[in-house]
C-alpha cells in the first residue's frame, strides 16, 4: 500500500469509545488540534456492554469527571431513562449515582457533541501502525496507507486488539458487537516491545420487553428527586422507566450444571483472564454452588427499542443451552431472545509500563487509556482517557502535566493501581480500593478538581465563579453555626424529643448540636432559619463537614503523612542492581515499575517496609549509580 501524507496535528487519538471520546474532547477544549480515528463512527460512545453509568465507586469518578471538564456526566444526564442514589441508607462516602442509559440516544448525542467541537476531526479508518522516530511516536498509519502526523497520540482501542467473541464451541474474530477488529496494530505494539496480556469479557442475551411476563417480577423504579451527574445540569428528566429484578432458581443451576462441558470457559477454549467482579453465570453457579439463587435485573436498552439487558445472565455457553436458560427464569418462561450473550477474548498492555501520565515508558509522546490498559467499565475508561487527553495535550502544547493523587480523586487511585501494582485480570474500581475513600466523595466531587479543571482551560469562567460563590457560602454557613447558641427551649426540647435526642441541660452552639446523630440540618433550619437561600448542595455539605469533621481531619492528617512520602523522589538514574540488601523480587519489580517516589515505591505488590528503609537510606546518602538511558 502507497503511503502519503493526510495531515498534520497536534493530538491523534485512537478510537471514539469512552475513553477516546473523552481524551478527543479534552485535547481539542484545551486548544490543542486534535484528531480522532476509528473503525466505525457509527459506534462512537457504544455501550456493547450493559446500558448504564455509575454505580459505587464509578459513579463516583463520574462526578470527578465532570469536575474536571470532562463529558460522561453532562450527556448521560441528557439521555438516561431512569436514576437513582445507591446507599442512601448508609455514610456519604459510599453513596453513588447510577443511572440507566437510553444506549442509542448516549451515543448519538455524544457523536453530535463531538462534530460540533471546532479543534476536532473526526476521521473513520483502521489504524494499524505508529509512526516512531528517534524512540518518539511521530504519528500513525491507516490501513489506506494515510499518514497523520502528530506531536502526541493516545491508544484506546478497548478490547478490539485482537478481539475474538466465542459463544459455544463458535469463535470467530471480531470486535464487541461483531465490529471489526483491529488485528495489526496489536501485532506491531508487540513489534515495539510492549508486553501484552490476553483478558477476557462478556455480555448477557438481549431478550424482547413486550415477551418479558413483567407481573412475575418486581419493579424498580427511579428516584423520585431529580438527579444529575454534572455540576452544570439544570434541566431534568422526569418521565422515568422501571427496571425489573427477577432470580435464578434450581431449575437454571441444574441446566447450567448439566452443560459446563460445553462452556468455553470449563473446555479451555476461552484463555484469556475475566473479571472477578463480573463473572459469568456459569461461574457463579460454580463459585457459589451453595447459593439457591441469583438475582437478574432485567434493564431497557433505550425508549425506542424492545431490547432488554438480562443483567446477571453474562455467559458463553451455546445458543441453545442460554434460550433454555432463560425459560427457566421467572417473567422469562416465554421471553423471546434477540441477541445471544457470547465472551470476548482482547488484547491488553501490561499497565505497569506507564507513567502516571498515562504516557508510555517505552515510547515517548505515546499515551493509552481505557480497557487496552486492562480495565474494565465505561467509566474506568471515561477517567483514564480523560488524564491521557489532558496530558497529551499539555505535552504537545508544552504545558505542565497533570497528575491526580489516591488522594485527590478515585481517578487517582485507579491510575496509580494499575500503574504500580499492574493487574491480572479486568480492573474494576472498588470504594474498598481508596483508603481516603471519606474525602473521595460523590458530594465534594467538585470542590477536589474543579480548580484543576479551571487552571487547565477545561472548567469556563462562568462555570469557575458559580463554583467559589459555592465554597464561600459553605464556609459562611458553617461560621454561622459555629457562632449561633441554640437555647434549650421548649421548642428545642420538643423537636430533640420528636427525633429521640437526649434533651439540652445547657445552650449549644448550632454546629454541635448538628453533631448528633439524629439530627440533620433540616432540623437546624427549623430552630435558627438561614436569611439566605441556600441551594441544597451547600446545604449538604455544611451537614457533612461539620458532622464529620473528625473523621475528615484524621483522613487529612493521613494524607499530608503520605505527601510526605512523595517529596522523597527516587532519581531518574538509579541503579536497583547497585543496592545492597534489597529482596530479589523487589529489586525485580521495583525495575520494572520505575517508581517516582517512595510513597508509590511502597505501594508496589512484593516490595515490603524493609525494602523501602534501605531505598531511603540509600537515596539520602547520594549513593545513586549511574544507569544507560534517562527517563
Amino acid at each position: 500500500m502507497q503511503q502519503y501524507e493526510a495531515g498534520q496535528y497536534d493530538v491523534v487519538v485512537i478510537g471514539a469509545g469512552h475513553a477516546g471520546v473523552e481524551a478527543g474532547l479534552a485535547s481539542a477544549r484545551m486548544g490543542a488540534k486534535t484528531l480522532m480515528v476509528t473503525i466505525n463512527l457509527d459506534m462512537v460512545a457504544f455501550m456493547p456492554c450493559n446500558p448504564s453509568v455509575g454505580g459505587p465507586a464509578k459513579g463516583i469518578v463520574v462526578r470527578e469527571i465532570d469536575a474536571l471538564g470532562g463529558e460522561m456526566g453532562k450527556n448521560i444526564d441528557k439521555t438516561h431513562i431512569q436514576m437513582r442514589m445507591l446507599n442512601t441508607g448508609k455514610g456519604p462516602a459510599v453513596r453513588a449515582l447510577r443511572a440507566q442509559a437510553d444506549k442509542f440516544s448516549y451515543q448519538h448525542e455524544m457523536k453530535n457533541t463531538l462534530e460540533k467541537e471546532p479543534n476536532l476531526s473526526l476521521l473513520q479508518g483502521m489504524v494499524e501502525s505508529l509512526i516512531i522516530e528517534d524512540g518518539e511516536c511521530r504519528g500513525i498509519i491507516t490501513q489506506t496507507g494515510a499518514e497523520y502526523r502528530a506531536k502526541t497520540v493516545v491508544i484506546t482501542t478497548g478490547t478490539f486488539l485482537r478481539g475474538e467473541i466465542i459463544l459455544g464451541d463458535l469463535k470467530y474474530s471480531s470486535g464487541p458487537n461483531n465490529q471489526q477488529p483491529s488485528i495489526k496494530l496489536s501485532e506491531h505494539l508487540q513489534e515495539l516491545g510492549f508486553d501484552l496480556v490476553r483478558f477476557k469479557t462478556g455480555t448477557p442475551p438481549r431478550v424482547k420487553g413486550s415477551t418479558i411476563d413483567y407481573d412475575k417480577t418486581e419493579i424498580q423504579p427511579g428516584d423520585d428527586v431529580p438527579r444529575a451527574f454534572s455540576y452544570e445540569t439544570t434541566e431534568y428528566i422526569t418521565d422515568q422507566l422501571p427496571c425489573w429484578l427477577t432470580y435464578t432458581n434450581e431449575e437454571t443451576h441444574k441446566l447450567i450444571d448439566e452443560n459446563l462441558h460445553r462452556s468455553p470457559m470449563y473446555s479451555g477454549m476461552i484463555k484469556g483472564t475475566g473479571p472477578r467482579y463480573c463473572p459469568s453465570i456459569e461461574d457463579k453457579v460454580v463459585r457459589f454452588h451453595d447459593k439457591p439463587r441469583h438475582q437478574i435485573f432485567l434493564e431497557p436498552e433505550g425508549r425506542h427499542t424492545q431490547e432488554v439487558y438480562v443483567q446477571g445472565l453474562s455467559t458463553s455457553l451455546p445458543e441453545d443451552v442460554q434460550r433454555k436458560i432463560l425459560s427457566t427464569v421467572p417473567g422469562l418462561e416465554k421471553v423471546e431472545m434477540m441477541r445471544a450473550g457470547y465472551a470476548i477474548e482482547y488484547d491488553a498492555i501490561v499497565p505497569t509500563q506507564l507513567w502516571p501520565t498515562l504516557e508510555t515508558k517505552r515510547v515517548k509522546n505515546l499515551y493509552t487509556a481505557g480497557q487496552i490498559n486492562g480495565t474494565s467499565g465505561y467509566e474506568e475508561a471515561a477517567g483514564q482517557g480523560l488524564m491521557a487527553g489532558i496530558n497529551a495535550a499539555s505535552r504537545a502544547l508544552e504545558k505542565e502535566e497533570v497528575i491526580l493523587s489516591r488522594s485527590d480523586a478515585y481517578i487517582g487511585v485507579l491510575i496509580d493501581d494499575l500503574i504500580t501494582k499492574g493487574t491480572n485480570e479486568p480492573y474494576r474500581l472498588l470504594t474498598s480500593r481508596a483508603e481516603y475513600r471519606l474525602l473521595l466523595r460523590h458530594d465534594n466531587a467538585d470542590l477536589r478538581l474543579t480548580d484543576i479543571g479551571h487552571r487547565i482551560g477545561l472548567i469556563s469562567e462562568k462555570r469557575y465563579e458559580n463554583f467559589n460563590e459555592k465554597k464561600d457560602a459553605i464556609e459562611n454557613e458553617k461560621k454561622r453555626l459555629l457562632s449561633i447558641i441554640i437555647k434549650p427551649n421548649e421548642e428545642t426540647q420538643a423537636l430533640i424529643r420528636e427525633v429521640g435526642g437526649s434533651e439540652l441541660k445547657d445552650g449549644i452552639r448550632a454546629a454541635d448540636l448538628l453533631r448528633r446523630p439524629e439530627m440533620n440540618y433540616e432540623h437546624i433550619k427549623k430552630l435558627i432559619p438561614s436569611e439566605l437561600n441556600l441551594t441544597s448542595d451547600v446545604e449538604e455539605q455544611v451537614e457533612i463537614q461539620i458532622k464529620y469533621e473528625g473523621y475528615i481531619e484524621k483522613s487529612l492528617q493521613q494524607v499530608d503523612k503520605l505527601k510526605k512520602m512523595e517529596t522523597k523522589k527516587i532519581p531518574d538514574n538509579i541503579d536497583y542492581d547497585a543496592i545492597n540488601g534489597l529482596a530479589s523480587e523487589a529489586r525485580q519489580k521495583l525495575k520494572e515499575v520505575r517508581p517516582l517516589s517512595l510513597a508509590q515505591a511502597s505501594r508496589i505488590s512484593g516490595v515490603n517496609p524493609a525494602d523501602i528503609s534501605i531505598l531511603l537510606v540509600y537515596i539520602e546518602q547520594g549513593k545513586i549509580a549511574k544507569v544507560s538511558g534517562e527517563r
